[in-house]
């Protein structure tokens, strides 16, 4: 199967960025030819598997890009979110019974396994599989740097206390993204991944507790979008989910920018970028640049998407090539 190439605009800002990270130590030793001679048929292993799992659950890509998000900001881009144990990131609050795929990456790494066994790792399948979710979803293309290794130990305690909260105010979530070297716009930007995939009841809930037509707890969501969703939750045990960008919850767009200008953001995380009086002033022009120019957002996403990536990634000699992403050797 041959790798799907997105044939549109080219994202010229991001495509610098790429040149810049290969000539210099900026992205330290990843490349995006790292495994062309030794493992030539990577990226069509990944994407068919990814096309597979989103053929199955079309959210998968959503998924998985969430997954990649929730490994970079603990430890790095170091493939811990996978490990298994005691001490395993799957078993922190913003992780459990949350964050999925994890057998989509399993998968994948069985067959690479088979085609170039011990070279790739599961760091940098957590970040392919992202890419072909976006792109499947009707994303951008983006050369992803390859060359992670993968971690020995996994971070509890920092999975608790470093991943930015759906429930966290503006100020909160710029300071997390800082902690990673990550900026105001890149909170703006990979915001924008919320495009696709779904929240459970229990993450928005509070939104709505009390709601009338009249008086609703959060002013900041839009009155009819707050019914629906409480009928949605009313009696649930806050399982249910509902689309993050109602209306295109499917399609990788700028719709939800135009959502959060009409007060329709899901989480309150979102819906802050516009109307948070603590650091919204920051953020609010970004949502409605991006708002009108989707083209703009689809180049500026690859370019973010780029800078995550290459948060402290782990090359050279250290860490390891796992052989199984749930466990070291």
């Amino acid at each position: 199967m041959e790798p799907l190439r997105d044939h549109g605009a080219s994202c010229l800002p991001m495509m610098i960025m790429v040149l810049l990270c290969l000539g210099g130590a900026a992205c330290g030793q990843l490349s995006d030819d790292f495994y062309d001679d030794s493992c030539p048929k990577l990226e069509s292993i990944v994407q068919a598997r990814v096309a597979a799992a989103m053929k199955a659950e079309l959210r998968m890509g959503a998924s998985l890009l969430r997954l990649h998000f929730h490994d970079c900001f603990v430890n790095g881009c170091d493939g811990s979110i996978l490990l298994d144990g005691a001490e395993s990131e799957k078993l922190a609050a913003p992780n459990l019974n949350s964050v999925r795929g994890y057998e989509v990456i399993d998968a994948i790494k069985a067959d690479l396994e088979k085609a170039c066994p011990g070279l790739v790792s599961c760091a940098d399948v957590v970040a392919l599989a992202a890419k072909y979710g976006v792109l499947l979803s009707g994303g951008p293309d983006y050369d992803v740097l390859l060359g992670r290794r993968d971690g020995l130990v996994a971070n509890q305690t920092l999975a608790n206390n470093n991943l930015p909260s759906p429930f966290d105010n503006i100020t909160v979530i710029i300071q997390r993204f800082k902690d990673v070297g990550l900026n105001t716009t890149d909170v703006v930007i990979l915001s924008g991944a919320h495009t696709i995939g779904r929240s459970r009841c229990v993450l928005f809930s509070g939104r709505l507790a009390n709601f009338s037509a009249a008086n609703s707890v959060d002013p900041t969501m839009d009155p009819a979008l707050a019914s629906s969703l409480q009928q949605l939750c009313r009696g649930g045990d806050g399982n249910q989910t509902a689309a993050l960008d109602a209306g295109s919850a499917d399609a990788f767009d700028n719709h939800y920018f135009k959502n959060l200008l009409a007060k329709k953001g899901l989480l309150s995380s979102d819906q802050g970028l516009v109307s948070s009086p603590d650091g919204a002033a920051a953020t609010r022009a970004l949502v409605q640049a991006y708002s009108y120019n989707s083209q703009r957002f689809l180049c500026d996403f690859s370019d973010a998407m780029v800078r995550m990536g290459n948060i402290a990634p782990l090359t050279g000699s250290a860490g390891q090539i796992r052989k199984k992403c749930s466990a070291v050797n």
